[in-house]
């Protein structure tokens, strides 16, 4: 146990209570009791394992309907979600301005297109039963919602003020990656976003850098608090992983994230020592205590703060002496009992690698085992990549972390290492239906471990490789998703030879392995956009000069080989230099295709865009997949990498079994329509 360092006495967690459901109720906010964290200790090991003997239900937020009306040149959009456990055969009725548009209930998908609708309409959706003709059977699903603007909504920002480094250099802020999650119980996501202060470095850099901050803010702009995670915490996109969830399963979300001496919480409280400062002439923090706390998501207040695990110890053992691959952090969620979540936190990947997982009950945080390769042997060492993924992967519904080239089980045991060595992109799920269980497309860099491998193709409950394209340099590049029905499953592709990451030179391939062709999209993000099954290109059209870039969606023109821009988020840019994502990509409005999140030119605002392609397919709302909404909670982890759901999403797939999930609230009756 170590030395408890100052911090007032904890006071109890408020717990949250309901707010009235509603699509307009975007900036209610609960009047605000801070609860100051505890003293910084050591969390103690604690085994927890699942009673459960058949398939357990997942602990789960519920959400509401999130619809959205959009004016188009073919009248409004509408659309609504379906939710986890609706059943199959619901249906949907549509008003306008009190009137019933829909003579027969909508069942083939979750949206609709009102030709005489007008930017001054007013929609509301209800849900029936049976045929939608008997009496009773019908109520309201959503409160009444207004017509957007346009196709994006603007959440306004507080940016922080600029600074001066020690050394006497300026920066600014801009907006950089961002998570959801229900803070405040009433159904609804609220954001959660790092500031990345423009003197931001890689960790193989030195420098000094700002402070990085961490902000909630309701879809309406309001800001509920801002976490200030203090000088002793280096900003940069391998430092500071985020995770925003509802581990306790009180209905509200919580925040985790690394912390040290000075960082003050939401409520004003500091952590350790307030006047400490363990920067060195280079700008690196490799002195000092190390910090996991988690925060109250409504108010900010840390809860409870424990030491990290693992501490950085000497610098050298992480494999260099001057702070690179000491500070390379990754984070997640799953549910290894198969029933609740718990937060994974890791250090390092190119060496020594240490993967944690804590449960956090209310009031504190216990940590639940420690995977260690300095312990576990030295064959798992060098095998992490810039990022994880999280899913079950040996069918024992509980989850598993793919951790890059190797698989960490549910107990924190390796469920087995393929040896690939080190990568930069990592996509899991439902690759390839006609095999059983769920797939792996990584790309590797160390061409010595990998054998000349530049992309795998792998089971992802045993690791086998499948097929592979080869490589004599590292693939910084790989992308997997169904983007042409010729072809049966996801399609992987990957950077080719000596190529430049933007290259669109490489190699693409079939799910069978079968190579498609050598002219391949941009590797980089998959979004779920059109009206179709198949998935777009996400990516940025990159300006080396400023290093940034214009996000866009594009469609895969298969016959021709070449992308079809479908939207352009024109005022917005993507994060994170040439990797070029958006602040967050989510199924956050409407049906199931996705959203993209992106920073306004000035940082002010964070854009949301929404699809306003009808679609003829009807799914429950990606964030009702337990695959899916694990990989939203770890987007923001290192190098970001797109959400996958655990079926298969694509051309001529079959419809995936409804989630079994436990929420966290009861459900709320909808009022009667008529009444």
């Amino acid at each position: 146990m170590t030395t408890p360092l100052h911090h007032p006495t904890a006071s109890p967690r408020r717990k949250g209570r309901p707010l009235a459901a509603g699509a307009l109720a975007l900036g209610l906010v609960l009047p605000v009791v801070c609860a100051a964290s505890a003293a910084p200790a050591t969390a103690s090991d604690g085994v927890v394992t699942s009673s459960s003997t058949t398939t357990p239900k997942r602990q789960a937020e519920r959400l509401d309907r999130s619809p959205v009306a959009v004016s188009t040149d073919d009248g409004v959009y509408v659309g609504w979600r379906m939710l986890g456990d609706d059943p199959e055969a619901i249906g949907f009725h549509v008003y306008r301005d009190g009137k019933r548009l829909t003579d027969r209930p909508v069942r083939d998908s979750t949206n609709f297109v009102d030709p005489d609708g007008t930017a001054s309409s007013t929609y509301r959706v209800s849900t029936v039963k049976g045929n939608g003709k008997g009496k009773g059977n019908e109520r309201w699903a959503t409160d009444e919602f207004r017509v957007w603007d346009g196709q994006t909504l603007d959440v306004p920002l507080d940016k922080p003020a600029d600074g001066t480094t020690p050394d006497g250099k300026a920066y600014s802020y801009r907006a950089n990656d961002a998570s959801v999650g229900d803070v405040d119980g009433d159904g609804q996501y609220e954001i959660v976003l790092k500031w990345d202060p423009t003197n931001s470095q890689d960790n193989s850099k030195g420098g000094y850098t700002g402070n990085v901050y961490l902000d909630a803010y309701e879809l309406d702009g309001t800001q509920l608090w801002r976490i200030d995670l203090g000088r002793n915490v280096r900003a940069g996109a391998h430092y500071t992983q985020f995770q925003v969830f509802d581990y306790d399963g009180d209905g509200r979300a919580e925040v985790m994230a690394k912390t040290a001496d000075g960082t003050v919480d939401g409520a004003g409280t500091v952590i350790g020592d307030a006047d400490a400062d363990h920067r060195n002439a280079s700008g690196y923090v490799l002195a000092g205590p190390e910090f996991l706390s988690v925060f109250d998501g409504e108010t900010g207040a840390a809860v409870d703060t424990v030491d990290y695990t693992p501490a950085r110890g000497t610098v050298t053992d992480w494999g260099d002496g001057y702070g690179n691959r000491v500070d390379r952090f990754l984070a997640g969620t799953a549910y290894l009992d198969g029933e609740h979540p718990s937060a994974i936190f890791s250090r390092g990947y190119y060496t020594r690698a240490v993967i944690a997982a804590y449960d956090f009950d209310g009031e504190h945080l216990t940590r639940r085992w420690v995977f260690d390769s300095d312990e576990a042997g030295d064959q798992y060492e060098g095998q992490g990549n810039h990022n994880l993924s999280v899913a079950d992967v040996d069918g024992d519904a509980r989850d598993e972390i793919v951790f890059g080239s190797m698989t960490i089980d549910d107990d924190g045991s390796a469920l087995y290492n393929t040896g690939l060595g080190h990568g930069d992109a990592l996509h899991v799920g439902d690759l390839d239906p006609s095999r059983p269980g769920l797939e792996v497309f990584a790309a590797q860099e160390s061409m010595s471990a990998s054998g000349n491998r530049g992309a795998t193709f792998r089971d992802a409950a045993t690791g086998e490789v499948l097929w592979s394209i080869p490589a004599t340099r590292d693939t910084g590049r790989a992308a997997a998703g169904d983007i042409d029905p010729r072809y049966a499953g996801a399609e992987g592709w990957a950077v080719g030879g000596d190529a430049a990451w933007n290259s669109r030179v490489g190699e693409l391939h079939a799910a069978s392995g079968e190579l498609i062709g050598s002219t391949i999209p941009a590797a980089n993000f998959l979004t779920y956009w059109d009206g179709d099954l198949l998935a777009e290109i996400g990516d940025h059209e990159f300006d080396d000069g400023p290093r940034t870039g214009v996000p866009t969606i594009s469609k895969w023109d298969y016959e021709n080989g070449e992308q079809v821009e479908l939207y352009r988020a024109t005022g917005t840019l993507s994060n994170n230099d040439t990797k070029g994502n958006p602040a967050l990509q989510a199924d956050l409005f409407g049906d199931w295709r996705e959203e993209i999140v992106t920073r306004t030119e000035d940082s002010t605002a964070l854009r949301i865009a929404t699809t306003v392609i009808p679609t003829e397919h009807r799914l429950r709302t990606l964030m009702s997949d337990p695959v899916y909404r694990l990989g939203v909670a770890w987007q923001n982890t290192a190098y970001n990498q797109p959400p996958h759901t655990s079926y298969f999403l694509g051309e001529g797939m079959t419809t995936p079994a409804a989630p079994a999930l436990a929420y966290t609230t009861p459900a709320r009756p909808g009022e009667k329509v008529g009444r």
